[in-house]
């Protein structure tokens, strides 16, 4: 199912990544969490779709996505980092692997924070945030994504690292072996990751031999 929906706002969050607001169709669900293909219905970009997180709530009067754009690639998302309110998208079904199961420690690299966001916005308004965890690793501090919402709905449970700024405020730490071995009390917890494929598969891999189990790691497979 397709839906041709209109673009209500579209501005920047940080220097490289923009938050866009759309019309919702009538009846459009999806889980917290989940993502969907979007094109820009525009004659020579209707067949490019690329796949983005909802990081709305799913009662919210509009649908949002918070998108990173690469012009360097010249693909949908430089298409899309022209976009202005009152253009067109095309918007599909919902669909994904990543839920929240329960609490655990939410692992995210970069853009990777998206299918996060809609996540532990629906905790904090349900009054369910509780010891939920966030280790978020960013290339500089410029490049955290809500950084402050994120602060505010976990508090001193969301910890950001930077790994490529020596004069940063925050964490310097990579999340490896070390990292997860020193932060994580307990290994029986849910872990949510996403990121870059070579930063999930390393942390997963880490975490299975840390002791966490297949059926408690959360990712997009």
């Amino acid at each position: 199912m397709e839906s041709i929906v209109k673009v209500i706002s579209a501005d920047y969050v940080t220097h490289d990544v923009k938050r866009f607001r759309l019309e919702k169709p009538s009846g459009f669900t999806f889980t917290p969490g989940q993502a969907t293909e979007i094109s820009v219905n525009d004659k020579a970009w209707v067949d490019k779709r690329n796949p983005f997180t909802f990081t709305c709530l799913t009662d919210d009067p509009f649908l949002e996505f918070i998108i990173k754009i690469y012009p360097e690639r010249k693909g949908v998302t430089n298409r899309l980092g022209l976009i202005s309110n009152g253009d067109e998208l095309i918007l599909r079904e919902a669909w994904g692997a990543i839920e929240y199961k329960g609490p655990g420690y939410f692992i995210a690299g970069g853009a990777g924070i998206t299918p996060f966001i809609a996540i532990l916005r629906s905790l904090k308004r349900e009054g369910k945030v509780g010891d939920n965890k966030l280790f978020f690793s960013n290339k500089t501090d410029r490049d955290i994504i809500l950084g402050e919402e994120l602060k505010g709905i976990l508090g001193k449970n969301a910890l950001f690292t930077i790994t490529r700024q020596s004069d940063t405020k925050y964490d310097r730490r990579r999340i490896d072996k070390n990292f997860l071995e020193t932060e994580i009390r307990d290994f029986t917890k849910h872990f949510y990751i996403c990121g870059p494929d070579p930063m999930v598969q390393e942390i997963t891999k880490t975490l299975e031999k840390l002791g966490a189990t297949s059926d408690a790691l959360v990712f997009e497979k």
